[in-house]
C-alpha cells in the first residue's frame, strides 16, 4: 500500500508541475511512388490540476493508512 501511495504522490506532483504532456503524430500527405509528403503535428493532451491534487491526496492517505496498519 505504500509504494502505491508514492507512486501516486509523484505522479500528482508532476501532473501539477507539467500540467499536460505532449506528443508528435507524423501523417502521410502525399505518396506518389517515390515522392512522399509528410506533415508532423504537435498535440497536447492537459491534465486537470483537480487530478493532480486529488492523486496526491490519496497517495497521502495509503501511506498513512499502509504505516497505521503495519503497527
Amino acid at each position: 500500500m505504500k509504494l502505491i501511495g508514492i507512486v501516486l504522490i509523484v505522479v500528482g506532483v508532476l501532473a501539477l508541475a507539467y500540467g499536460g504532456f505532449s506528443y508528435t503524430k507524423r501523417e502521410k500527405i502525399v505518396d506518389l511512388g517515390p515522392i512522399e509528403a509528410t506533415k508532423e503535428e504537435r498535440k497536447t493532451i492537459p491534465l486537470s490540476p483537480i487530478a493532480g491534487i486529488a492523486a496526491v491526496a490519496g497517495g497521502i492517505a495509503l501511506v498513512v493508512t499502509g504505516s497505521k496498519t503495519r503497527v
